[in-house]
């Protein structure tokens, strides 16, 4: 059993990971950490270790620890996985959501629909990963809400490439519209419907630009 203190390094690090702030393939050094989270070396490795056993992390016996890189490829077959993930998390936050959890979802939705009318894309990115995280806790769903966290940490380098596909933007907006109001509407079947055709579409997007990438049509 780990102690508090440990369990605190492990989580603070791992958002940083999960943020972006540490990306992928970086250098992680233990003593750099450590001074960053105010802990000892010795659980900052402890942290490491567990981050290596979520996948989130690599490590090299004497090179050290680096932030997992992740394909183009493992990440469409991680969208995929979370797609079935999250369609089971609408359905089930259609069936739970509270009155004012509906309403927060409301919220995050119309600052996206804002921030799109701006043109401010890097901040209608992070509403739209808000808006899934509050659908993901209105489902009351722990096992399949720990599952989608550690699938998008290593998404990170991705999340941000799809909205700029032209036109996808707005009919992203279009997508989410759909999940809050088969949310709202407690329509379990529509709001997985929704959200299954919502990543199935930002799968295409992903797919499309990894093309680009590589120089095919």
């Amino acid at each position: 059993m780990t102690s508090p203190v440990a369990d605190d390094a492990y989580v603070r690090l791992r958002g940083l990971i999960y943020s972006g702030e540490l990306m992928p393939n970086e250098r992680l050094v233990e003593a750099d950490l450590a001074q960053r989270l105010q802990v000892s070396r010795a659980i900052v490795r402890t942290a490491l270790v567990r981050l290596g056993q979520d996948g989130v992390v690599i490590l090299t016996p004497h090179r050290g620890a680096r932030v997992r890189v992740v394909t183009d490829a493992e990440a469409v077959e991680i969208l995929q996985a979370r797609a079935v993930l999250e369609a089971l998390t609408a359905r089930s936050a259609a069936r739970h959501a509270t009155a004012r959890e509906i309403a927060g979802i409301r919220r995050v939705l119309a600052g996206m629909s804002r921030m799109l009318d701006e043109g401010d894309l890097l901040g209608y990115s992070e509403g739209n990963a808000a808006l899934h995280a509050a659908i993901i806790a209105a489902a009351r769903h722990e096992t399949a809400a720990r599952l989608i966290t550690g699938l998008r940490a290593q998404l990170v380098r991705f999340q941000f490439r799809t909205i700029l596909v032209p036109g996808r933007a707005s009919h992203s907006l279009a997508e989410h519209t759909a999940i809050v109001e088969a949310v709202a509407g407690h329509d379990e079947e529509g709001a997985e419907k929704a959200m299954r055709h919502h990543l199935g579409h930002v799968e295409a997007a992903l797919s499309h630009t990894n093309r680009r990438i590589i120089g095919e049509p």
